[in-house]
């Protein structure tokens, strides 16, 4: 059954029904993707899922559903399954339906050409990946990750107050993984590619890329243990700060769950630090003309010049703040409630280059990967304790690599704490929590536990 006859059904029947304000929240999405692993196909999966959620409102309460087919009896299944629901809510928080933002903006979020990649293409791309790898050092042992995927997803969202938008978006990833083995030692180089655009992939390009990671670990010992002055690179940075992307929320503020509550228009960065949302970014791995109430996207900058200039909000947590929605609000997919994430979620890159960083850096720690996110972190209080390696720099110039090391430190105190920024803002492939974006952060001073 197509959206538009099943949502018109849908609606029909939940009037009988005796429901009052309906919605519908409609994704579908598709992945494919090819794995080789001496030089044939190890894995091939294509996975289409989808399904639509529905909530209404009925006597007083909004109740909740969802089915995961468009089909006649997947209306029934709605408008009783939400029904249902609606009567054992014991929740008193208001919940809006939204009738629509008086504009819509236009967003680059699919690209055509991306859709004529063909798969011969892909699994041809993945060959070169590990055939790449494997000849860019002698001392590469095998790749055990030589990967390309491709997604497209599509999002409907219609309800009775007149609301009724769509869009598609599309993405490409690309990640190699080679094991570098020296005699005993075995250390291991990685890399990930995301864009929507796959003239942007470069097979030889990234597994040297990959490969010169592992090699550059080769030998690393740990260091004393002191404070150090520290230089995130731009991929660990951008991991830490989607660890703690949570603290922007408005729905963690007013749960008290935010050290941020009450520090708007407080400053809480350096000044040349700029925190930005921004989910109109062409071709952006989280772009979207609206969010998962029908808001009308908008860029923002969270943090503006060291200052804290907004929280992400949803309807729900606007009201409570006298405000108006960010249009942030997220649904992790079409069984789950609204809640909040940020879109293309990044900080603002500064004018130094990767390697005017290092040479400003002059003695410290260079930190390429960090372990123990989940674990070794907590949102709430900001404090954080991660296993890492990276580089020990002297006088401007790498020395030699590092491991066996922890580091610790508190992301806001981080934030206050930054001396220079990088000009080389890179993505992460996006997730349920946005796309996270950040430069290389050279910090102050930063505990280091080693020897």
């Amino acid at each position: 059954m197509k959206i538009r006859e099943f949502k018109e059904r849908v609606f029909a029947a939940g009037a009988k029904a005796g429901l009052k304000d309906m919605e519908i929240y409609v994704s579908r999405s598709q992945i494919s993707t090819v794995r080789v692993f001496e030089s044939e196909i190890d894995d091939y999966s294509v996975s289409d899922a989808g399904g639509v959620g529905f909530r209404a409102r009925y006597g007083g309460k909004v109740g909740y559903s969802y089915v995961e087919a468009l089909d006649e009896a997947s209306v029934e299944l709605l408008t009783s399954g939400a029904k249902a629901n609606a009567q054992i809510i014991d929740s008193d928080d208001e919940v809006f339906f939204f009738g629509g933002s008086p504009s819509y903006p236009e967003v680059e979020a699919f690209n055509t050409k991306l859709k004529d990649v063909s798969t011969e293409e892909r699994i041809e791309y993945a060959k070169k990946l590990e055939a790449a790898a494997l000849e860019a050092d002698s001392r590469v042992s095998m790749v055990n990750y030589a990967v390309t995927g491709v997604s497209e997803e599509e999002v409907y969202l219609a309800n009775t107050k007149g609301l009724e938008r769509s869009f598609v978006k599309n993405g490409a990833y690309s990640f190699v993984a080679a094991v570098i083995r020296d005699g005993e030692e075995v250390r291991t180089g990685g890399k990930l590619i995301f864009s929507n655009d796959w003239g942007k992939f470069d097979a030889e390009k990234q597994a040297r890329e990959a490969v010169a990671e592992g090699v550059s670990l080769l030998k690393a010992q740990t260091v004393n243990s002191g404070n150090y002055r520290t230089l995130f690179r731009y991929d660990v940075a951008r991991e830490i700060l989607q660890t703690f992307a949570s603290v922007f929320s408005a729905q963690q503020v007013q749960r008290g769950l935010s050290l941020l509550e009450g520090k708007l228009g407080r400053k809480i960065a350096v000044p040349q630090l700029t925190l930005v949302d921004d989910p109109l970014m062409p071709h952006g791995g989280a772009s979207m003309p609206f969010d998962g109430e029908g808001v009308a996207a908008k860029t923002k900058n969270v943090i503006e010049q060291g200052h804290l200039k907004t929280f992400l909000h949803n309807l729900k947590t606007a009201k409570k703040d006298g405000l108006e929605s960010t249009g942030n609000a997220h649904r992790f997919s079409f069984k789950s409630p609204i809640g909040i994430a940020p879109a293309n979620f990044y900080i603002k890159p500064g004018g130094r280059s990767y390697t005017d960083l290092i040479a400003d850096l002059d003695n410290g720690l260079i930190i390429i990967d960090v372990q123990g996110l989940h674990s070794g972190a907590d949102p709430v209080s900001g404090d954080f304790s991660l296993g890492a390696y990276g580089y020990l720099v002297e006088k401007g110039r790498i020395a030699r690599p590092v491991d066996q090391i922890t580091v610790a430190g508190n992301f806001f105190e981080l934030l206050e704490t930054v001396e220079e920024i990088g000009s080389d803002l890179e993505f992460g492939a996006p997730g349920y929590g946005g796309q996270i974006g950040s430069p290389s952060l050279l910090v102050e001073n930063m505990a280091i536990a080693g020897s």
